[in-house]
């Protein structure tokens, strides 16, 4: 290095300075470029609800910036294999990661061996909304209720299973557990189809479950639902009682949704996706037909979403806690 140091002008030293500190600048003015496609690395499986709302918003998202989209699904280790593959990608817009509390805000808690930092490696771009979870049954359990299924695991400790395929079926399926008192065997998956096939076959009791994944089984009559995760009836699910309403006092969880870009992702590439995404969001078409699949859309600023982010690792941490779940 001190060869070239000293083997250099100091004019032209500027000089290659200048073109150095454009190159950059100039790649990402030209972003996306024509012919290049742009991938959303996803945490689970093809037909699970992050999948369908990605796919809803993708369509619109490539037509405004004018390139294709390529969904990529790397489901398994509680999202961390499609997490560390974005954090080690190269920042340059084209490997986008869309996820959820699964991978950024439960897993430092969940798991002993983290293969990525959820908030250094990472940059928030926007956040697309949230994706409210309900309790499913095997509608063949003599139960038509929260507290008719808890009276029935307490008669037979034990006896009965929840299903999880991801962080917040974990967490929702431990919580429930805890404050209702009673003895459920947890039964993981890699995602969530494949877990609730294992309901709706009856080899597993019950499980927590996004609406978008779980309502279309409940209207066919192969599950039962009997209640949301959320503090407060969703507006989605009327009909359904919060877990707090049916009786488990203190039980609020949410999943939310959001895109992030690996480390250091330019600045300009940030807000021009930021923008397109809360322009697609907030268009009353789509938003109607993501709320016709069970989320709750809405956006912010890439700001806002980090603040966030920061914010759900401590609410998470106490959720993991109270639950008593131990670190896998």
């Amino acid at each position: 290095m001190n060869f070239l140091k000293s083997a250099i002008s100091p004019l032209a030293a500027m000089v290659a300075a200048g073109v150095l500190a454009a190159g950059p600048s100039s790649a990402e003015g030209n972003w996306p470029a024509p012919g290049k496609n742009i991938t959303l690395v996803l945490p689970f499986a093809a037909g699970s609800g992050t999948d369908t709302t990605t796919r809803i918003i993708s369509k619109d998202l490539g037509k405004a910036l004018g390139t294709g989209i390529v969904i990529e699904n790397k489901p398994g280790a509680n999202g961390s294999i499609a997490a560390s593959y974005v954090a080690r990608s190269e920042p340059d817009g084209y490997t986008i990661f869309v996820t959820t509390n699964t991978s950024h805000s439960a897993n430092p808690y969940l798991l002993k061996n983290m293969t990525y930092d959820p908030i250094k490696d990472f940059t928030p771009i926007a956040r697309t909304g949230d994706l409210p979870f309900m309790l499913v049954i095997d509608p063949k359990l003599p139960v038509n209720s929260v507290a008719d299924l808890i009276a029935l695991a307490k008669k037979e400790p034990g006896k009965y299973s929840y299903a999880s395929g991801s962080s917040s079926a974990i967490v929702s399926g431990a919580t429930f557990a805890t404050l209702a008192g009673i003895d459920l065997l947890h039964v993981p998956y890699k995602s969530s189809p494949p877990a609730l096939t294992d309901v709706i076959a009856g080899r597993v009791s019950m499980m927590f479950v996004d609406v978008l994944t779980g309502l279309p089984h409940v209207k066919g009559g192969a599950l039962k639902a009997l209640a949301v995760t959320t503090k407060q009836r969703s507006a989605l699910l009327p009909q359904l009682p919060s877990m707090d309403e049916a009786g488990v006092k203190g039980f609020d969880i949410t999943s939310w949704q959001g895109y992030l870009g690996p480390a250091n992702l330019p600045k300009d590439i940030v807000t021009k996706l930021n923008a397109e995404i809360r322009k697609i969001v907030e268009t009353p078409s789509v938003k109607q037909e993501l709320a016709e699949r069970g989320m709750e859309a809405f956006s912010g600023t890439p700001e806002s979403f980090e603040k966030f982010l920061k914010e759900q690792l401590v609410v998470w941490e106490k959720l993991i806690r109270d639950a008593k779940i131990e670190k896998q």
